[in-house]
């Protein structure tokens, strides 16, 4: 089977058909698998308890709930089943007739910084001259909490407005920000708590980690310069983050977990971890202006990089997170940071791209881009593929920019 979505993948999300009842729903090919109703048929007995009850809640949280064994267990059976093409037909709904919603309720959101290249080309922009790393980057999992209520699949992102200076004025100014950003990020869903904040160890990370969903951490790069010192982002961040809504599990991308990067000095103790936690996972990020809209022209790849590369991996993040006593819970989400290389066409944001806007993109119709514009499509995408290897594909993160209301 083509496509992102083949037996070996089986993403879980929220769907529902003409506006109706959201309930759980699994990708497969064009389709989408209802859950719900499979659970209704009693072919998942003995694998989830409760099961129509949790397949047809509107969020995915209750099945998180069932821990590592359900989730394996319930993606096992629901191959055996599919591979009987004719009794499968049952549960298939088109794609096409279905609306995407949330897939989880989020209770929290801490967004990492995990990728040295993006921490390193970022710091040389703005501490020229200097060291681009600060002194802890390379001991600590750097990380600040997000604004869950504004995390949403929806397809429109609105400009957000806030105070703003200029080097050459006196005071600041209050007003729509004029260097929206996008963040090309992955984020990882927690599937279970932690109880009352017992620290979570790096080789227990694979119990507590459910799946992965691309994300953009939208940025708004005028407003963060002012605000950002000396408690980081605020509402420079806050206004908007998107993530797609198909959940690819870990499960499925075990065939493309590769070694961990090689870190220096090597962390304290508790952020040691022998298990392979890195992820082969090509992602990519294309722009289509308003103009390129409307002469009906292919939106332009600007950014294509690979994740394997990032210097602090999940694993370390979850064990960092709880180290002094935080809790987790189902459906919390963990921001990956921004994703980037060190050559042109592999920085996963507009700031590290244009040089903070002083070297502006070309788009294929003559435009340029130092950052985005209203009306301005950004769509991300992601795919684990190798030579004998299945597709592991994440779907589409898809966002316009809309104009501040």
């Amino acid at each position: 089977m083509n496509g992102d979505f083949p037996l070996e993948n089986l993403p879980f999300g929220i769907f529902s058909r003409d506006g109706k009842r959201r309930s759980v729903g699994v990708a497969y090919g064009d389709d989408i698998v209802d859950m719900a109703k499979v659970a209704r048929a009693r072919l998942l007995d003995g694998v989830v308890r409760n099961a129509v009850e949790i397949f047809e809640s509107p969020t995915l949280n209750p099945f998180l709930e069932t821990g590592h064994g359900a989730w394996y267990d319930t993606r096992e059976r629901l191959q055996t089943i599919l591979e009987d093409k004719t009794k499968s037909k049952e549960f298939l709904v088109a794609r096409a007739l279905t609306r995407m919603h949330m897939p989880i309720a989020i209770g929290d959101y801490v967004d990492f910084y995990s990728s040295i290249e993006h921490a390193t080309n970022v710091g040389r922009l703005f501490r020229p001259g200097g060291d681009p790393l600060l002194p802890n980057y390379r001991h600590i999992p750097i990380g600040y909490h997000g604004r869950t209520s504004t995390i949403s699949t929806e397809e429109k992102v609105r400009r957000p407005s806030g105070q703003t200076k200029a080097a050459d004025a006196s005071a600041p100014a209050f007003g729509p920000s004029r260097q929206l950003d996008f963040e090309l990020e992955l984020g990882f869903i927690v599937g279970l708590s932690n109880g009352e904040g017992r620290p979570i160890p790096t080789d227990d990370a694979a119990d507590y980690l459910f799946g992965v969903v691309l994300l953009s951490d939208w940025s708004a790069r005028d407003l963060q310069s002012w605000e950002g010192q000396p408690l980081g982002p605020f509402l420079s961040k806050s206004f908007a983050t998107t993530i797609s809504p198909w959940i690819v599990t870990l499960d499925a991308l075990l065939p493309y977990r590769v070694s961990n990067r090689t870190q220096e000095p090597e962390p304290l103790e508790y952020l040691r971890v022998d298990a392979p936690w890195g992820f082969d996972i090509d992602l990519s990020v294309s722009l289509q202006s308003r103009a390129m809209q409307k002469m009906r022209e292919n939106p332009k790849e600007i950014v294509r990089v690979n994740f394997r590369d990032m210097y602090w991996n999940v694993a370390q993040q979850l064990a960092h997170l709880t180290s002094n006593g935080s809790i987790v819970r189902p459906g919390d989400l963990l921001g990956s940071g921004t994703i980037s290389g060190t050559e042109d066409g592999s920085y996963g944001s507009l700031l590290e791209a244009t040089l903070r806007g002083a070297r502006p993109l070309a788009l294929t119709n003559g435009e340029v881009r130092s950052f985005l514009e209203d009306g301005d499509i950004v769509l991300m995408h992601g795919v684990a593929a190798g030579s004998g290897l299945p597709r592991i594909g994440f779907g589409e993160l898809r966002a316009t920019i809309a104009p501040f209301a």
